[in-house]
């Protein structure tokens, strides 16, 4: 992860899996809206090109610093309540980690929440961070007003309607400009009920439809050619926090078990490759399962501290079944060295420009690959797989993408294009992995 201490004085930029680096010539931490838009006027007219730098944690170039790395480390925290609407107004670079307790503090939370959250509130939003539910959509559905620098140095606001503007806010990748404000609709604090489940590959296939719409969130685990799967649900209950001896435990069994000898395991992986399908076996038989309860905030994230690689695709939810009986009955032969297992997910569709479910319920399908070890052959084939199901990739996480790509699965980019060249004339955000996508 990249952290801001580290980043003060030094030329060197790594994202968190350590497999994209950059070499800024400056690295800037603004305090505040009208010291940012000196330094964005400044830099557009000195030709160099800007990056906001978030936590670091998307896997592709989308943060990488040319020229000019700005981290919004000192733009945090709230700015304000409205109680009447339950809308929550942030610095977007508050780390997600950080809303949770602010905000029960009013008995509000997010409606939604992924299981990482070290990134800033601008990160997540601008390349389309997500949990799981078919009823929920991703952290930027949850925004209902933008407050951005454009790439001239103008400050916007921008509140969410039918319009072109904030379906291209949605997911802007900060191509528009840099989110220094987010309003947030939230909703009244709530807990849930965790559990972790073993089924059999068959039977948890036979009940995926049903289950995704008898439970709040449903998580799948798929173990590469194994016939056990590994099923999360979470459910709403009253209010109720997490005990704290048994909040120790669960840090103690995180720590221990799904990081602690997963990277032991991992490491084996790494020096005998053949290994894999022997780990892949022994994780699915087991992998922790459990009950546990509390405030949302505290079961929404897991630790996750075992580096690795990670390509995600959204593929239309009718697709998922299909597309998890081919992934089995390839898997089940260990054509490729790899033993994290497939996350599986589901999304309501949203209606962003660059939206990866286009409108419609989708299955998100997450593949790893441990870092250090040659993913180049199972990630060729996932994306040949994906593309075969429909699937755009998370901008967030390893793709394949090409401007003439991206013609086919979004039909609207021209729009998106047209809208950022009005905020962004000068392509003071537009970097060199930028280049072939404008």
């Amino acid at each position: 992860m990249f952290f801001v201490k580290d980043s003060v004085g030094t030329s060197k930029w790594q994202n968190w899996a350590g497999n994209v680096k950059g070499e800024p010539s400056q690295t800037l931490l603004p305090r505040d809206v009208k010291q940012l838009s000196n330094l964005i006027w400044n830099s557009q007219k000195q030709h160099k090109t800007i990056r906001v730098t978030g936590a670091a944690h998307s896997f592709s170039p989308v943060a990488k610093p040319d020229d000019v790395a700005i981290s919004l480390h000192h733009m945090r925290g709230l700015i304000e309540i409205d109680q009447e609407t339950n809308e929550a107004t942030f610095w977007a670079g508050t780390y997600l980690y950080e809303i949770g307790p602010i905000l029960e503090q009013f008995g509000l939370a997010l409606e939604n929440m992924g299981d990482i959250q070290q990134q800033t509130i601008a990160g997540a939003i601008s390349t389309g961070t997500h949990g799981t539910g078919v009823t929920l959509g991703s952290l930027s559905s949850q925004i209902v007003k933008w407050g951005f620098v454009d790439g001239l140095g103008n400050y916007h606001e921008h509140t969410r309607g039918d319009d072109d503007l904030s379906r291209a806010l949605h997911i802007s990748l900060g191509l528009l400009g840099v989110l220094v404000k987010v309003t947030i609709k939230t909703v009244p604090l709530y807990s849930l009920k965790y559990q972790s489940m073993h089924y059999p590959f068959t039977e948890g296939s036979q009940l995926w439809s049903t289950m995704i719409r008898e439970h709040r969130h449903v998580e799948w685990y798929y173990f590469p050619g194994e016939e056990q799967i590994q099923v999360k649900i979470m459910d709403q209950i009253p209010i109720v926090k997490q005990p704290r001896t048994s909040k120790k435990i669960e840090d103690l069994k995180t720590n221990i078990v799904e990081n602690g000898l997963l990277f032991i395991a991992s490491e084996l992986c790494k020096r005998q490759p053949k290994m894999t399908k022997w780990v892949s076996l022994l994780a699915s038989k087991t992998v922790p399962t459990g009950i546990k309860e509390g405030l949302c905030y505290e079961i929404f994230p897991s630790a996750r501290n075992v580096k690795f690689l990670e390509m995600e695709y959204a593929i239309p939810l009718e697709n998922f079944q299909e597309c998890m009986q081919e992934i089995h009955f390839t898997l089940k032969s260990h054509p490729f060295k790899v033993h994290f297992p497939i996350e599986c997910r589901t999304m309501m569709g949203e209606s962003g420009i660059l939206s990866p479910t286009q409108g419609k319920e989708s299955a998100y399908l997450a593949f790893h690959m441990y870092k250090g070890m040659d993913e180049k052959d199972y990630f060729r084939w996932v994306q040949s797989l994906m593309k075969k199901y429909g699937g755009r990739p998370h901008w967030g996480k390893l793709n394949d993408l090409t401007k003439d790509r991206l013609l086919e699965l979004y039909p609207e980019y021209p729009l998106f294009l047209k809208i950022r060249e009005k905020y962004d004339p000068e392509n003071v955000f537009v970097t060199d992995y930028f280049k072939s996508f404008i």
